[in-house]
């Protein structure tokens, strides 16, 4: 299986894959559509497209067209399915947006799948940890529970904890395993659990091995500066090279379980190569999580900025609390261990920020979307 097509390979997961993969001996081709959000006006400009430009076979369309599909089915032996829109935020007032473009182009490739001929032996698609929702805690009355989305009237009152589904009392994060109940509390977490659903079921269907992902908080060098919708680590450095200070959301204390690209790459490698992988579900992540606070003040540090961080109690409906994946399946499986912690992988990507060109801040324009739909406190 030398052949893969990376569906939105000129991001940043997607180029940084696809240039270990080249370098293993595979065939590259990337299906993309180069959206402004990611890269920019000008395409030509971006750091993740100009990483694979040249090196693979590149095609330009979009996972809504089935003819796109066609073309870049051509001769592929396996699907690493990338392509989506990421805004958690985003995804509560953009319904349709996502819903076509996540589901909707999944629902494509399957179609296709089914109805025309092919040579795919493997799909690998991207899932997400938002499926979880808030995922696994542990409550001292009622034990492992899995809470629904927190309370706007909690959180209005700068109480930000999570709520046992049964008493109402606080509870303790656990880290969270692919067997846990899925409660996606975001659109964009719902397309997530739609896609791996759909691309399981049809992959038995077809007799094609599926392997599905539930990426952590993704970072690293070539990450987007330019969008204001995802990546905080992203989002905060744009801030601080703009001069702007930092506004934390809720108490600064939501933690994130942040998984450096090196890592990611390597698990989709394992995943494509080996056999165990099929029909199964993995989180992949780095084994410890990071508080939002120590985030900022990290980012901070390493660029010596005088951008002040302040932490004000605002609030975004849908978001989590905390999230740290449990790695046990992943490593007891394909021999998946994080190689990269959070000190060196940040300090990797401070010192690449630091070679780029200052982008434009767009955070505010994020906030000032999210507060006239009534998602932003």
């Amino acid at each position: 299986m030398k052949r893969v097509l990376i569906t939105g390979g000129a991001g940043f997961i997607g180029s940084n894959l696809a240039l270990k993969l080249l370098k293993k001996g595979y065939e590259v081709t990337i299906l993309d559509n180069l959206s402004p959000q990611i890269h920019g006006e000008n395409p030509e400009n971006s750091y993740t497209y100009n990483l694979i430009k040249g090196k693979v076979n590149f095609i330009k369309g979009d996972v809504v067209n089935y003819d796109d599909w066609k073309k870049a089915l051509d001769g592929v032996d396996v699907v690493v399915h990338l392509a989506a829109e990421t805004g958690t935020g985003q995804s509560m007032y953009e319904i349709n947006k996502y819903v076509s473009i996540n589901i909707g182009g999944t629902a494509k490739l399957l179609d296709y799948l089914t109805n025309e001929q092919h040579q795919v032996k493997k799909l690998v698609v991207a899932a997400s940890r938002a499926v979880y929702g808030e995922g696994k805690f542990m409550c001292e009355e009622h034990g492992i529970v899995y809470p629904v989305s927190r309370l706007d009237e909690d959180m209005s009152k700068g109480d930000f904890e999570v709520k046992c589904p049964i008493c109402g009392k606080n509870v303790a994060m656990l880290p969270t395993d692919e067997n846990s109940e899925l409660h996606p509390t975001s659109v964009y977490g719902f397309t997530k659990q739609a896609q791996e659903e759909l691309c399981m079921i049809v992959g038995h269907s077809l007799n094609i091995p599926v392997v599905a992902y539930r990426f952590q908080n993704v970072y690293g060098p070539g990450q987007s500066l330019k969008n204001p919708y995802t990546g905080i680590l992203s989002i905060f450095s744009t801030r601080i090279k703009n001069g702007n200070d930092i506004n934390i959301f809720e108490d600064g204390l939501e933690t994130r379980d942040f998984v450096y690209i090196e890592d990611i790459t390597d698990a989709v490698v394992l995943g494509i190569e080996k056999d165990e992988a099929n029909y199964q579900t993995f989180n992949v992540g780095s084994g410890e999580n990071v508080d939002v606070l120590t985030v900022a003040n990290t980012l901070k540090k390493k660029y010596n900025s005088s951008s002040k961080i302040e932490v004000k109690g605002n609030y975004r409906l849908g978001d989590i609390r905390h999230n740290l994946g449990d790695l046990t399946h992943i490593n007891a499986l394909l021999g998946y261990e994080p190689k990269v912690n959070f000190e060196t992988g940040i300090s990797n990507f401070v010192d690449w920020v630091e070679q780029q060109k200052i982008e434009k801040d767009n955070y505010e324009h994020s906030i000032e979307e999210m507060k006239k739909k009534g998602l932003y406190k």
